[in-house]
């Protein structure tokens, strides 16, 4: 089943001992994100180095091994979608995921509630994901 991954839980994956973590890596569903958040993981790659205690080099090798698990996508690929995604998306932020979602069909995994505050694309918590699978 395929999945559009937010960045909030992207940010999860650098935590190595997280459930979020082991979820991804599970390989239940095929995750896409688009390369926007990518670049924001690299973008704050000292306050995620300094919460989880890594240094620069661990988080490069870390953010390699996310690439083997998600695939991210250029904005190019979902931008016939973009304008339609403006129109739902409750966080202007949030639009690229919403057009990606739309692309693929698939929904969005993010713990961020307010992306729920649309009616087109189905979001989902961790939490939910869990109650999915099993």
């Amino acid at each position: 089943m395929k999945c559009v991954v937010d960045t909030n839980i992207l940010f999860s994956f650098f935590w190595k001992e997280s459930f979020t973590r082991k979820l991804l890596l599970s390989k239940k569903f095929e995750l896409i994100a688009p390369k926007i958040a990518l670049l924001e993981l690299e973008r704050y790659y000292n306050e995620i180095c300094k919460k989880v205690k890594i240094n620069k080099k661990e988080f490069d090798k870390l953010l390699d091994e996310l690439k083997k698990f998600v695939k991210f996508v250029e904005g190019k690929e979902y931008s016939s979608f973009t304008n339609e995604a403006i129109k739902i998306s409750p966080d202007e932020t949030d639009v690229d995921f919403f057009a990606l979602c739309m692309l693929n069909s698939c929904f969005l995994w993010s713990n961020d509630a307010l992306l729920k505050d649309q009616n087109r694309i189905d979001v989902f918590s961790t939490e939910e994901i869990l109650d999915l699978l099993f």
